[in-house]
């Protein structure tokens, strides 16, 4: 049976907002609007992860949680900067991930309004929209090179020690503190800890133990790039470190768990960095083989995946299945009746089939699209630099977008977990531009040093320096050197 709030035109029908959370809200809201950079990256993850998503503001028939509240703040202080002091909102240019976020989220709006023809789904999908780009375009906005990057990471170990500490206060007492303390649209259900084949499932702030557990599985290989770039952020590092495994074993999720091996599994990856290219082909060698092989269709693997012992392994296969064998019934815009697929096919317990069965082929690719660039990117960087830390660093990164592919196979991200993942976009691309405008500036240098020993000899008017920096690469661009 769907529970009721998971229906079409469900949710809260009153406000549920603490007062204290109201008061954090709009300090919040008012550190990221006037304060510098780094104190409004620090106060929208602290508002945006640790405040429950059931804290909801109901003006009419519109529905504002308050990550939805912070990203307006987030869009007021970007659009403010940019006409009024003319900073660029993405840092290098807009990217091919950019423009991948914004097709994904916008066709997503269009399918969803197409298919259901109501003015409800219309004022949801803007909502959706000003949450999605609030937050995203406020991260890339904030995040802008390779500094902020490490920055943001260090911020999200102390975020991360927080969440950890409720998860086990939820763990040995029964009593989830935000829940209980706060209240909120859904705190009869998680103001305490969940019970699931006598596994006590901590949820923390998140909206489900498998989200909060999934929150500390992708953010691992972050804190563990960070130990190894600076020894003066070990200790933010070792704090987020311990943290994250906290997070991934309190929740007593397989889905949380398996992002967090992910993780670990593309770190031990690193000495074998340079045979990639031969892994990636023999894994899909081998997976091409054993679907021609097994009698079932080669994911079915998936059913047999169980790390607690009481996985829905079954049912994440499913949908799967489904999904693919009802291809042309999502395909255009999605379906209304995915559910009637089989059971509980309500529960969209997958990435991928979420976007796909809700939304069409088009986000689909989209998102595939976002996922394909942030490993090129980082290969790419990763390539550039000759810092044997700061590949260790880059690497991390891919590690972290590994084990959020690796997860989104058992949950679809519908809470703030969200934040994390756009974060973890932009930490990317500020990293690749770093890099190459580090290697622009290094080309430069040396085209000068040549002028310069070449004498009076050089055709200084014909001369060409490399400018401009951007993720498609470099141009050469004929310029005088005098």
């Amino acid at each position: 049976m769907i529970p009721e709030n998971l229906r079409f035109g469900g949710g809260t029908t009153a406000t549920f907002l603490s007062p204290v959370v109201l008061l954090a809200i709009f300090v919040a809201g008012v550190v990221i609007c006037v304060s510098s950079r780094r104190n409004a990256l620090a106060a929208f993850f602290a508002g945006a992860i640790l405040v429950p998503t059931d804290q909801v503001l109901l003006i009419g028939g519109v529905h504002l949680p308050m990550l939805r509240i912070l990203a307006i703040f987030g869009l007021i202080r970007v659009l403010r900067d940019k006409f009024s002091k003319k900073e660029p909102i993405f840092s290098g240019g807009m990217t091919g991930i950019d423009k991948a976020v914004i097709v994904l989220t916008l066709s997503v709006l269009i399918n969803g309004i197409l298919m259901w023809m109501v003015w409800a789904q219309v004022i949801f999908q803007v909502g959706s929209l000003l949450s999605a780009f609030g937050s995203y375009f406020l991260l890339r906005y904030l995040i802008r090179d390779f500094e902020d990057a490490k920055h943001a990471i260090r911020i999200l170990a102390g975020v991360a020690a927080v969440v950890a500490f409720i998860m086990a206060y939820e763990q040995f007492t029964g009593v989830n503190l935000l829940y209980s303390t706060l209240g909120g649209a859904r705190a009869d259900v998680l103001g305490k800890v969940i019970v699931r084949d006598d596994h006590l499932r901590a949820a923390g702030p998140f909206g489900h133990p498998i989200l909060a557990g999934t929150f500390g599985g992708i953010l691992l290989p972050l804190f563990v790039g960070l130990w190894w770039k600076e020894k003066k952020d070990r200790g933010y590092a070792t704090l987020g470190i311990i943290a994250s495994t906290v997070m991934a074993f309190a929740a007593a999720s397989s889905t949380a768990l398996f992002g967090f091996l992910g993780g670990i599994v593309g770190l031990c990856f690193w000495p074998l960095r340079r045979r990639m290219r031969i892994i990636r082909w023999s894994i899909v060698g081998a997976l091409v083989s054993l679907h021609l092989y097994m009698k079932s269709p080669v994911w079915h693997l998936i059913s047999d995946l169980d790390l607690t012992g009481s996985s829905s392994s079954y049912h994440r296969y499913q949908l799967v299945n489904q999904c693919i064998l009802h291809f042309w019934d999502w395909v255009l815009v999605g379906t209304k009746n995915y559910e009637s697929w089989g059971w509980d096919m309500w529960d969209l317990s997958n990435q991928y089939v979420a976007i796909a069965d809700q939304s069409g082929l088009i986000p689909l690719l989209g998102f595939v699209t976002i996922i394909v660039l942030g490993f090129w990117y980082l290969g790419k960087a990763r390539r550039q630099t000759g810092d044997r830390k700061q590949q260790f660093v880059i690497w991390a990164l891919g590690a972290s977008l590994f084990a959020n592919v690796v997860a989104f196979f058992g949950i679809s991200y519908f809470d703030q977990t969200i934040v994390a993942w756009y974060a973890l976009l932009a930490m990317i691309q500020a990293t690749a531009i770093s890099i190459r405008k580090s290697q622009r500036d290094s080309k430069m240098l040396a085209v000068r040093n040549e002028v310069r020993a070449a004498g009076p000899d050089i055709d200084r008017e014909n001369a060409e320096v490399p400018i401009g920096v951007g993720m498609n690469g470099y141009g050469l661009l004929r310029r005088s050197v005098q």
